[in-house]
């Protein structure tokens, strides 16, 4: 729907828009980026995730060398997600309690100290695993809190092409960076790489401290945290939509768990190529995910339907019964730039459908909700994918894990339209109007 004023056009009714019109005031990335506030949160984000790409090749590249072993590796995965299943519960009542910004300056500062101690101590491996823990715990509560705050900045119609930018400036991150961090890495040391993280988190913090939003009242009376957040998993079983978004969101984690990891065995088994072949694999998915929220904004009217979310999953399933079908290595990084799309794509309908349809006084504890069934499914992917491609081969993961995607997407077909937000009350959404540019 077009926001501002509505004028009448010739041959068509008194304050009817036409579809060229509705085309004309379509939000778009330059729109949200000039307002001042999700300025704000963009560029603490997108600074935040500069850090994130140089310290997640440097902890690899680390662990690999103390450990010697792709297990030691894994097992900074496992520090990585075991935080989000033990603390997102707690963490999405807290968002929805507290004052959000606060929530994420917080999250910043703690991570800031921990990457800092990692730059000076990183000789041992237990010492890594334990801060990459404490990392990941606090990222458990930037996430929500985060993802729940972007709906205070922009207006509903603007909450995919906000999404977008957000989304399209972590990717190219990841393109541009993940190189050059894996240079220092090898010329300097992983050191240099946890203190361009710790850095980063500072920024992100000064940024997140200028930002002016205007939160609802929450009463939250005497009810105790365990208490909220079996609230918040009863709205997500209990809510049609919801329910739909986290059961495919769980399928797509079974899924993309093994599959995501073992791009490498494919390359080398399946497709019998080099070590060059899984960075140009790699480097498909990053051309398919940047160009994605382009192209939804531009040829998608509305992007929040249900069929957007869950279409892309029914994309990606076929990209992966693909894979485990041929072995031409050209038509394979072709299928995975469709996967990128795929992705990304979906990942920005996604976030931008449960921003808008979830009442602002549970949104942190929906958000934890999604998260803590992404990260457990891809926990149990990667143990059974790792088994499953050992012991039958890895075609095995992939056409499972199509299957999978396809029971996703499958998942659309009951929800038919994406309702308004049932249990908003009226003046319950307090949104600030847009700042004036002037």
């Amino acid at each position: 729907m077009a926001y501002g004023p509505r004028c009448a056009t010739i041959g068509s009714r008194p304050g009817s828009v036409t579809a060229r019109d509705a085309d004309q005031k379509r939000p778009g990335l330059r729109s949200v980026l000039a307002q001042p506030d999700y300025r704000q949160l963009w560029a603490a984000r997108t600074v935040s995730q500069w850090g994130d790409t140089f310290s997640f090749v440097a902890l690899a590249i680390l662990i690999y060398r103390l450990t010697g072993s792709g297990l030691g590796v894994v097992g900074v995965v496992v520090a990585e997600i075991v935080p989000v299943l033990l603390l997102a519960p707690v963490a999405g009542a807290l968002v929805d309690r507290l004052p959000r910004v606060r929530v994420m300056v917080s999250a910043d500062l703690v991570r800031a100290v921990l990457a800092a101690l990692l730059a000076i101590w990183h000789d041992e491996a237990a010492v890594v695993y334990a801060i990459a823990f404490g990392l990941s715990a606090s990222a458990v509560f930037f996430s929500p809190a985060a993802s729940s705050v972007l709906p205070a900045l922009v207006r509903d119609d603007e909450l995919v092409a906000a999404n977008s930018g957000i989304w399209t400036a972590a990717v190219l991150s990841q393109v541009v960076l993940a190189p050059l961090a894996g240079g220092l890495v090898v010329t300097v040391g992983p050191g240099a790489a946890f203190a361009l993280n710790a850095v980063s988190f500072v920024a992100s913090a000064l940024f997140l401290r200028g930002l002016r939003v205007t939160e609802p009242a929450r009463d939250v009376g005497r009810r105790h945290l365990l208490a909220d957040a079996r609230a918040g998993a009863g709205l997500v079983r209990t809510d049609p939509l919801l329910r739909a978004l986290a059961a495919g969101q769980l399928l797509a984690a079974l899924s993309a768990g093994a599959t995501s990891a073992l791009l490498v065995v494919l390359a080398a088994e399946h497709l019998q190529a080099g070590a060059g072949a899984y960075g140009l694999l790699v480097g498909a998915i990053g051309v398919g995910a940047a160009l994605g929220p382009l192209l939804l904004l531009r040829l998608v009217r509305d992007p929040r339907r249900p069929v957007w979310v869950f279409g892309p999953y029914l994309l990606r399933g076929v990209v992966d019964l693909v894979l485990a079908s041929v072995r031409s290595l050209p038509l394979a990084a072709g299928s995975l730039v469709v996967y990128g799309l795929g992705t990304s794509t979906g990942a920005v309908t996604f976030t931008s459908l449960l921003q808008s349809h979830v009442d602002d006084r549970t949104r942190g504890r929906v958000f934890a909700t999604m998260d803590l069934l992404w990260q457990g499914g891809r926990l149990f992917s990667l143990g059974v994918g790792g088994l499953l491609a050992d012991r039958v081969g890895v075609r095995a993961v992939y056409y499972l894990g199509g299957v999978l995607l396809l029971l996703a997407g499958a998942v659309g077909f009951s929800v038919r339209s994406a309702p308004g937000r049932p249990r908003a009350t009226p003046g319950a959404r307090r949104r600030r109007p847009p700042p004036d540019p002037h």
